[in-house]
């Protein structure tokens, strides 16, 4: 028997650890049942005799052709099809499985995931093709489900029985997270892509937009068993580890453990991310956080509306004033990237409550700030008071709002333009010294990322895929016909924003002629070959190998002579290290 798993992520760099998981723990669980039966489960019961079954695991994403992908299904002919649903692939998927069971009429097919757990009746109704959902927490369920057992009895499905019936079994109990095996044994499968762990499920908090609050039971990994898998990443090299637990820090006990160990044990090249609340920091944890090497972890903190009377009806337990202080405080440190979220649409948040919202949450300057928009899940408290709200969602998935009582569709569309240029000016950290001169000329950042939105919708440029250099050039023009007088001022400092970032030896053409003299630039890297003034870690080079890894720059304006060193960036920004070598 093979049983294919099959993941559609949104891009090539993500995983998905629950196939891996589902996989892992099914291994386990038939290799413990030895001699017993087993089989994938097959036409709703008629279990299947024979060897314990094979278990693939096909990977894909959602921009790769259908075709494709339902050859390479089609190639591995499974006896059973399981695929892991999430608002961000259902639609792609159901295409899939319409089309695979017309050339593999014989397989049984299952869905799991969020995106099917909350309606696995309607999901069944919709798609005749499929034999059942698993709901909810899988590992034990699919397990079940390939050792060859009849469904009547087993919790956490709803299947659709040889009569034809949909049958709605009860949710399964969830399970302890010890006896979910590391999936992480062999690192091929994970080469170019982000790597996923999880120490604890479930939330302790009850947010209405979010799935995580309805289950009740947060439970935890130990700790013994949670170093030796961290130690597995740090030992191998592991880039980037992204933790999944929904509330990192609200076990303050098992957070400074955690954080305790990756900083004892670090060897300089693994950040690990974590979601947290910030309000929840203790001072020993901002102890902690403030002694990690630059780079260890990054924060991702979810504010979504800095107004009360939202933050008390999405029933969210946050203090913005302990939010602030904190981020301020870790900011202040400049060790640790921080990741701030809003949610635009949600209830009593109208147009200007929601830039107020923004303004705040920009003023604490961390690394991101991601302006979302509310997604209205299936199962979610905010789902069952769409009509209160007067919340209008996209039928479809992602079912993202369109309007509220609050907040007009008009409105809506004016944030989605916010949204896109924060993401391409301030998120891409490629502006950091001309955004807030332009701010300062138009009052505040919202009001000049409305206008910079305003700008690109007159022109079209929306509708255009740019350069990284013409981004710089466009901003230019948008500044200068906004401030005239400003234009040499914003044409340096948008020169020294591109210069921290890129070692570029050919010059954009928004940064204009470049003022150094050849003889100037000759003498300066001879007498630092021979001193090593501004560059002591350079001795083993000489002039011409130190002037391909830096920059020298001269800003009339500004009154300074920069020198950039690529060698040497900052481990958070990725900004080259500068050196003043002359100021008026």
């Amino acid at each position: 028997m093979k049983i294919l798993l099959v993941a559609v992520n949104a891009k090539f760099i993500h995983s998905n650890p629950a196939v891996y998981s589902l996989r892992a723990y099914a291994q386990s669980f038939l290799h413990v049942r030895g001699g017993e039966r087993t089989g994938a489960f097959c036409k709703c019961g008629e279990g299947m005799r024979g060897e314990k079954p094979e278990i693939l695991i096909g990977e894909y994403t959602i921009n790769q052709q259908v075709d494709d992908i339902l050859g390479d299904i089609y190639r591995k002919a499974p006896d059973m099809l399981c695929f892991s649903c999430y608002i961000w692939n259902i639609s792609y998927i159901e295409r899939i499985v319409r089309e695979i069971h017309k050339v593999l009429p014989e397989t049984e097919i299952w869905l799991g995931g969020p995106e099917v757990s909350y309606d696995a009746k309607e999901t069944l109704l919709r798609l005749p093709e499929v034999s059942g959902v698993m709901k909810g927490e899988g590992e034990e369920t699919f397990a079940h489900l390939a050792s060859g057992e009849p469904p009547e009895g087993l919790a956490g499905i709803t299947y659709r029985n040889r009569e034809g019936k949909i049958c709605e079994n009860p949710w399964r109990d969830v399970m302890d997270l010890n006896k979910v095996p590391f999936i992480y044994q062999d690192m091929t499968d994970f080469e170019h892509k982000i790597v996923y762990y999880e120490s604890s499920r479930g939330c302790p908090f009850q947010c209405s937009y979010c799935l995580s609050s309805l289950d009740k039971k947060l439970r935890f990994r130990d700790l013994e068993l949670v170093f030796r898998e961290l130690q597995f990443f740090i030992n191998r090299r592991v880039p980037q580890v992204k933790f999944v637990d929904r509330t990192f820090n609200c076990n303050h006990e098992h957070a400074k453990a955690i954080w305790r160990y990756i900083s004892r044990h670090d060897r300089g090249i693994t950040n690990f991310h974590f979601e947290i609340a910030a309000d929840l920091l203790d001072e020993e944890e901002l102890r902690l956080i403030s002694r990690m090497r630059p780079g260890l972890i990054q924060l991702e903190i979810g504010v979504q509306s800095t107004n009360p009377e939202t933050v008390g009806e999405i029933r969210r337990k946050m203090q913005f004033a302990r939010v602030a202080e904190h981020v301020k405080r870790i900011r202040r440190t400049g060790n640790v990237h921080q990741h701030l979220d809003l949610i635009a649409g949600l209830p009593f948040e109208n147009f200007d409550s929601f830039r107020k919202s923004f303004r705040d949450v920009y003023a604490l300057k961390p690394q991101q700030l991601q302006l979302g928009f509310l997604k209205v899940l299936k199962g979610s408290f905010m789902s069952e008071n769409q009509e209160s709200y007067g919340l209008v969602c996209q039928s479809g998935p992602p079912y993202e709002v369109l309007r509220t009582r609050w907040l007009s569709y008009d409105e809506v569309l004016r944030l989605k333009g916010v949204e896109e240029m924060v993401e391409v000016y301030y998120n891409s950290g490629q502006f950091t010294n001309t955004l807030p001169v332009l701010e300062e000329g138009f009052g505040d950042a919202f009001a000049l990322y409305e206008r910079l939105s305003e700008y690109y919708e007159d022109r079209k440029l929306n509708r255009i895929h740019h350069a990284r250099a013409a981004r710089y050039e466009i901003l230019l023009t948008f500044g200068k016909e906004a401030f005239p007088e400003q234009e040499e001022r914003l044409r340096e400092l948008l020169t020294y924003d591109y210069y921290l970032r890129e070692n570029a030896k050919s010059r954009p053409a928004f940064a204009g002629e470049y003022r150094m003299e050849k003889t100037v630039l000759r003498r300066f890297y001879e007498k630092e070959a021979e001193e090593h003034r501004y560059l002591p870690e350079y001795e083993q080079y000489d002039r011409n190998q130190m002037r391909k890894m830096t920059h020298l720059e001269h800003f009339a304006e500004l009154g300074e002579m920069v020198l950039f060193d690529y060698n040497r960036r900052d481990p958070l920004t990725r900004e080259a290290r500068t050196v003043i070598i002359a100021k008026k």
